[in-house]
């Protein structure tokens, strides 16, 4: 997907809990145009099939690279 506008999520694979948690971003998620829904473009997929999904602003700081959260 090639658009200008900001992504309305970015996608996380997340391992681990609490602190201990390791944050992978693995993708965007943008709203739809002209109808209600989302569409979801992913560059990887979570081992353990955990996804988390959150606002950009959340985590500007961490965007594009792996973090401990």
């Amino acid at each position: 997907m090639t658009t200008t506008k900001k992504p309305a999520f970015i996608a996380y694979a997340v391992t681990g809990e609490g602190k201990d948690a390791f944050w992978t971003r693995i993708g965007s998620v943008w709203p739809h145009n002209h109808s209600e829904g989302f569409s979801i473009e992913l560059n990887a997929l979570p081992a353990n099939g955990r996804i988390v999904l959150m606002p950009p602003k959340a985590i500007e700081s961490t965007e594009g690279a792996e973090v401990a959260r």
